[in-house]
């Protein structure tokens, strides 16, 4: 399909970031985890004690995985023929497990295993497959897509973190200025945070479960009371988490559906990636505004239509957008999908079918952010005599260090002497010419200055 003819912008103008999820979100691949599902739990009854399953060799094994492994363009559309339109003597099911049902039966069939049509979907409802198929597509992406992306907006803030480690600037607490950093300790504080939360993420477990129509094995049971189904749904998710290197954890205790818990968690922690980036972007925009970080310029690049000399740092705009979107869904999702009506509604169905859009975005968030990253340099000039614009700023250490020789007041006499008031650093040494300390301590008050008044923010930027 022609882009420009998309109505999202995720399938649009930003399917350079996005394509990747089109392996773990497309409606295509949708199809293929739900395949994927439905053929290993047919090999699983297949290799059951007391299921009477026709059991398979290693070729009728190989046969079957092979539906999903080569899953093509082709086959997906032959699911949507028997959802939609029918084929041969079925009639369109509108139902899109019945569909992949019958589709997995015919390729059954085209490999001389038609004894094997009626253990398809045998026992389960569609749930139990799509659950297992959402999990798989979540853990994969997140594996896949997700968390390398993260990791390397990490790597580039860290980059920023080693040119800045010594480099120090005014902060700002309430807008006002306050004690001063260095460019290395504020941006470890962002690689720090994302760090913790890709930490959380790769540990996750998304929780699956594989127990009927309301959640009680009644028709597996029904047909084979002696097989121990609790046992048979553990093992089958150990052996899925075993093949694919996933995290699925079994849930025994649902109604029809998975209570959605496990992906309500892993939303929120995305949403707090996400939110940290957000605050990432914005004060990179402050500092990019103050003149403290320099753009690199890149030849043939415009940054207004009508002012020649702008770079406007646009990818942090539109970053801080992206991520927003992304952090609208993903908070709709942990908050609806735990909520079901008594043991099942359908409305979960399409908020499942929009995490690739959530994903999507965040995707495009990480990867203006990176952008931007790339082109910015520290303007160690700019930021030097800013920060020593503002001597203020040393008041906190002065009236800290009479405190320690037992002055009167130190506090409210900075305060007299500084609070609203233009000052040069001149005037912090006459203050301290005329208090009544040691000369010692005077001249270890002088020593004090904006640029090395930074504390052990080196240090930690090192850490």
């Amino acid at each position: 399909m022609n882009l420009l003819q998309n109505i999202s912008p995720i399938d649009g103008r930003y399917k350079k970031y996005t394509e990747i999820l089109v392996p773990f979100f497309s409606e295509a691949a949708g199809m293929k985890y739900k395949v994927l599902m439905e053929c290993e739990y047919l090999i699983a009854l297949s290799e059951t004690d007391g299921v009477k399953a026709p059991k398979l060799n290693e070729a009728k094994k190989t046969a079957i995985r092979k539906i999903y492994e080569n899953f093509s363009e082709a086959d997906a559309r032959l699911i949507s023929d028997f959802e939609l339109r029918g084929k041969g003597k079925i009639k369109a099911t509108n139902h899109d497990f019945k569909a992949m049902e019958y589709f997995i039966k015919e390729k059954l069939a085209k490999n001389g295993l038609d004894s094997l049509a009626e253990w398809v979907h045998f026992g389960l409802t569609s749930e139990d497959a799509s659950n297992i198929a959402y999990g798989l597509m979540v853990s994969e992406s997140l594996r896949g897509a997700i968390i390398p992306a993260l990791e390397k907006i990490v790597s580039q803030i860290k980059s920023l973190i080693r040119a800045g480690i010594n480099a120090p600037m005014l902060a700002r607490t309430h807008g006002q200025p306050a004690s001063p950093t260095t460019f290395g300790k504020e941006f470890k504080i962002f690689s720090a945070r994302i760090d913790r939360i890709i930490k959380k993420l790769k540990s996750h477990s998304i929780q699956a479960k594989l127990n009927g129509a309301t959640g009680n094995y009644n028709a597996l049971v029904a047909a084979f009371p002696k097989v121990n189904w609790i046992k048979f749904s553990e093992n089958f998710i150990r052996q899925i988490n075993k093949q694919r290197k996933t995290r699925l954890e079994i849930n025994l205790f649902t109604t029809q559906i998975e209570s959605h818990d496990s992906l309500a968690e892993l939303f929120n922690m995305l949403r707090r990636a996400n939110t940290v980036l957000i605050g990432l972007d914005q004060d990179l925009w402050r500092y990019v505004s103050d003149g403290w970080l320099a753009q690199k310029p890149v030849a043939g690049e415009v940054g207004s239509s009508t002012m020649p000399h702008k770079i406007n740092p646009w990818f942090l705009e539109n970053s801080e957008g992206n991520l927003g979107m992304a952090d609208a869904m993903l908070e709709f999702f942990s908050r609806k999908l735990p909520i079901s009506r008594l043991q099942r509604d359908l409305s979960d169905s399409t908020v499942l079918r929009n995490i690739g859009t959530a994903f999507g975005h965040c995707l495009v968030g990480y990867g203006y952010l990176g952008l931007q990253l790339e082109r910015l340099t520290i303007n160690r000039e700019k930021a030097l005599a800013d920060l020593k614009s503002h001597p203020e700023v040393i008041a906190e250490a002065i009236q800290t260090i009479l405190r320690r020789e037992g002055a009167v007041m130190p506090y409210e006499q900075l305060k007299n002497l500084t609070r609203g008031r233009r000052l040069e650093i001149e005037d912090f040494h006459k203050f301290i010419d005329g208090l009544k300390i040691s000369q010692e301590v005077k001249k270890e008050l002088k020593k004090i200055r904006p640029e090395n008044y930074i504390g052990l923010a080196a240090k930690l930027a090192g850490l």
